[in-house]
């Protein structure tokens, strides 16, 4: 079984570089999925309420558990407040119908999912009659004051962010009390982060990749959109390290010290992606996939389009 190395936050806690993630994992599959990942060596499994399978991650971790496979101390458990539960009197009433749902007692890492507040009380994406998301004016400074609060009360272990800006990243610090260990963003060689990365590790903060195989199965993927893993000249990489492309791009980001947290609730794939600890890409290599950079986001977050902290409106990075 592979070692998966640790990064250092700033609290100095640490976290598995590697995890699996399980955004559009379906109920009836993820259970499987998060089993079968613990199995194969997977330490960090990278969860969200907005998700809708909380309770089936729960039911494999908790089965896992008891079985002695591995101890609650073993994993790294990461949730996010959903943008309906910014207001700070829901934060801790939204971690702990997580912790509920997870059936755990306290989370690894929990992270304001994006820095858009939705309006609070009802369905987890409210909208008008003509389907519009319906939006709150809650400034996310708040929001995580409130989420220091939870760290406070041992209901989480670490705090950070999702999908911020640079600008956004640095208003959080002008108030916090406690840094954010990471912030969690879309990365992958088409849209590699590289000047958020710099500003995150100037304030020691991680970065963690979500989508890190260009998020192939997206619902509102288009036909025509290139797909990261069909790429004529990442395929030549894979054929070079006898690999397949999504473990040439996942060794990428590890080698880039970024925490990367691929999908699949295939046995098969959650086992291949793992096996990426055995070969290191050169320092050319790493440079030439720097070069496949596009600014190609496959997740724009066009429902919170209009909101005055949507965080892709400018240019900010």
């Amino acid at each position: 079984m592979a070692s998966v190395p640790k990064v250092k936050f700033n609290n100095g806690l640490e976290i598995p570089i590697f995890g699996l993630g399980t955004w559009k994992s379906k109920p009836g599959q993820v259970a499987q999925a998060v089993k079968d990942a613990i199995d194969i060596g997977y330490r960090h499994i990278d969860c969200a309420h907005v998700y809708g399978n909380e309770k089936e991650v729960g039911d494999a971790v908790v089965s896992k558990i008891s079985q002695g496979v591995v101890k609650r101390e073993d994993l790294f458990i990461t949730s996010k407040l959903w943008n309906t539960f910014h207001r700070p009197d829901l934060v801790e009433g939204a971690i702990k119908q997580t912790l509920s749902d997870l059936g755990i007692e306290y989370l690894d890492l929990y992270l304001i999912h994006w820095p858009l507040a939705y309006k609070e009380g009802g369905p987890l994406f409210p909208a008008d009659p003509q389907g519009k998301i319906l939006f709150s004016d809650v400034d996310y400074v708040d929001t995580w004051k409130a989420m220091e609060q939870l760290v406070h009360k041992g209901l989480t272990k670490s705090i950070g962010i999702s999908n911020f800006n640079k600008r956004q990243i640095e208003r959080i610090l002008s108030v916090a009390t406690i840094t954010p260990v990471t912030n969690q963003v879309e990365c992958h060689p088409y849209l590699n982060q590289s000047k958020l990365i710099e500003f995150c590790k100037s304030k020691n903060i991680t970065v963690t990749g979500y989508s890190p195989l260009g998020s192939p199965d997206r619902p509102w993927a288009k036909p025509d959109e290139p797909q990261l893993l069909d790429d004529p000249k990442l395929k030549e990489l894979a054929t070079k390290y006898k690999k397949t492309p999504a473990q040439i791009v996942l060794r990428y980001q590890v080698q880039r010290g970024v925490i990367t947290i691929p999908k699949s609730v295939t046995k098969s794939r959650i086992q291949e992606n793992f096996n990426i600890f055995d070969f290191e890409l050169t320092a050319d290599d790493v440079k030439y996939l720097n070069t496949f950079d596009c600014n190609g986001r496959f997740c724009p977050m066009t429902a919170g389009l209009g909101h005055s902290h949507h965080p892709f409106q400018n240019d900010d990075y």
